[in-house]
């Protein structure tokens, strides 16, 4: 009798359990955000919101309001949608709101990484060292090589003024991962290939190929973010990962040349904490996906925006050749292609927004942290609400403030000059007449502000400017409408287009 009752009470409390694990007992207390846990136990809107974010996000925000908790996947998410709220999120102390777990638990799953306590740190002062001031200098010095390599190579065989025929997507990612992938991870050295010409040959060649298996990843990653691939693909998306570990290791790393300050660093300083090799082979995968993933696709929507817009290809096209012009550089027929620095890129206030203004359409990162403790919240309506330990608060910026017309005039336009005033300074921009911090958050803001920003910034521009310098550029179907981006990926940075779209392009002189 005593024995049935032993195994009834522990049946009982494995099903209380489970029921809680589920979230059945879950209550809204005082003063938390609306609670909407959805109809299925654990899942909640997992799927919902795996499908399309965005849509999921205004729905529940016509619901409940700028504040509200839901239920995804066993986690309780309060999403904050007053812009006004955002610089007490990001400013918190990690005491309270931690980025770093929901940070951790990402690259394990999407990289086979687990970050130690030094991680961080590392990032930020290698990144501090080598993506911002002299550092950066450096890297954009080498990044411009790598274009030269790849972009500009074929000029100087004067060949005739013919127009070459790409898919637009395909042709930005393919040449600016693999600019990026050369000047960040070295190249090849001639002593090995034989010659210089051999080695670059090589470069061109290994940097094709490694961005065919990216990009094979990268289609897979975001149901591999939400655990949702099946097996078939979860196989597939283990093999590239065995790929990546493996053309990534740091051995191979170490025999090239030119290898970046930034990846040379923290790899020493890695191996130094005791970090085993196999890991550090898995971090080197991260670092590309990281600095790589998210530069091309926007550096694809920038151009066809441009194309798209006459006007702005116009303005942006001559405000390149008025840098050339003061810099005593000049592209025309039978010179050298020309050398763009960074004092350079530093000389152009409509290109500079023009790419904000593509990030403000097209990137939709969000911002999550863990919280740690039982937090207070203050509304721009003088709301208090608490968060919950064990929760987690996220931001979604593209709703809530990139794509608001309360801020933005006309957002779904795009408007080339919209952040910057006629002497060429930054626009400051009001909601109900008071001034916003935050009006454009591609890059995440506070302690998990994206470290790379900078770089990825220099890379784009470079990219750009040396198209327009050196091409005419322009769309085959010139009334073709500008492709839908794919909802799967929002929350994950820069978003995809559905479809590629043809472009054509020749040498200008």
């Amino acid at each position: 009798m005593v024995l049935w009752v032993i195994l009834l009470c522990a049946l009982v409390s494995s099903l209380l359990g489970g029921l809680y694990v589920l979230g059945v007992f879950r209550r809204r207390r005082h003063n938390e955000p609306p609670l909407d846990k959805g109809t299925v136990p654990w899942l909640g809107y997992l799927l919902e919101f795996q499908k399309d974010s965005s849509e999921f996000l205004k729905r529940m925000q016509r619901k409940h309001g700028d504040v509200f908790t839901v239920l995804i996947g066993g986690y309780y998410f309060t999403f904050v949608m007053d812009p006004f709220c955002f610089g007490t999120i990001v400013k918190e102390s990690r005491s309270k709101l931690d980025f770093r777990t929901n940070a951790a638990q990402l690259v394990l799953r999407v990289f086979g990484y687990k970050p130690t306590e030094a991680t961080h740190s590392i990032v930020h002062a290698s990144s501090t060292k080598h993506l911002m001031g002299d550092g950066l200098t450096v890297l954009t010095q080498a990044t411009m090589e790598s274009f030269r390599r790849l972009l500009l190579f074929s000029l100087s065989s004067g060949e005739k003024r013919v127009w070459q025929e790409e898919n637009l997507f395909h042709y930005c990612y393919n040449i600016v991962f693999r600019a990026g992938y050369l000047a960040l991870y070295g190249t090849e050295p001639p002593r090995g290939a034989g010659n210089k010409e051999k080695a670059e040959e090589q470069d061109r060649l290994h940097s094709n190929q490694l961005f065919q298996e990216f990009r094979k990843y990268d289609r897979l990653f975001p149901r591999l973010a939400f655990a949702l691939l099946p097996p078939k693909d979860k196989r597939e998306a283990e093999r590239l990962k065995r790929h990546f570990w493996n053309m990534l290791s740091v051995k191979k790393v170490w025999q090239k040349e030119n290898i970046s300050g930034w990846i040379s660093d923290q790899d020493q300083l890695l191996a130094e904490n005791g970090v085993p090799e196999y890991m550090r082979n898995r971090f080197m995968f991260m670092l590309l996906w990281a600095s790589q993933g998210n530069t091309g696709p926007t550096a694809f929507w920038l151009l066809l925006y441009l194309l798209k817009h006459p006007e702005a290809l116009q303005a942006v096209r001559d405000e390149v050749d008025k840098v050339l012009r003061e810099s005593g550089q000049e592209v025309k027929a039978g010179s050298p292609p020309v050398t763009v620095t960074r004092d350079m890129l530093n000389q152009t206030p409509l290109l500079d927004s023009a790419l904000e203004e593509t990030l403000r359409l097209v990137a939709a990162p969000m911002l999550v942290r863990a919280v740690l403790e039982d937090t207070c919240l203050r509304t721009s309506s003088g709301t208090e609400l608490t968060l919950r330990k064990g929760d987690r608060v996220a931001l979604f910026p593209h709703i809530s403030v990139q794509m608001n017309p309360e801020i933005h005039e006309e957002p779904h336009k795009f408007k080339y000059d919209r952040f910057v005033n006629p002497d060429g300074t930054r626009k400051d921009f009001y909601r109900n007449g008071k001034k916003l911090k935050f009006v454009n958050m591609p890059w995440g803001a506070g302690v998990s502000t994206c470290p790379g920003r900078f770089f990825a910034t220099a890379e784009m521009k470079l990219f750009v400017f040396l198209m327009l310098s050196h091409f005419d550029l322009e769309l085959v179907d010139e009334e073709e409408e500008i492709p839908a981006i794919d909802i799967s990926r929002w929350g994950f940075g820069t978003m995809q287009p559905v479809r590629d779209i043809r472009f054509r392009y020749r040498p200008r002189f």
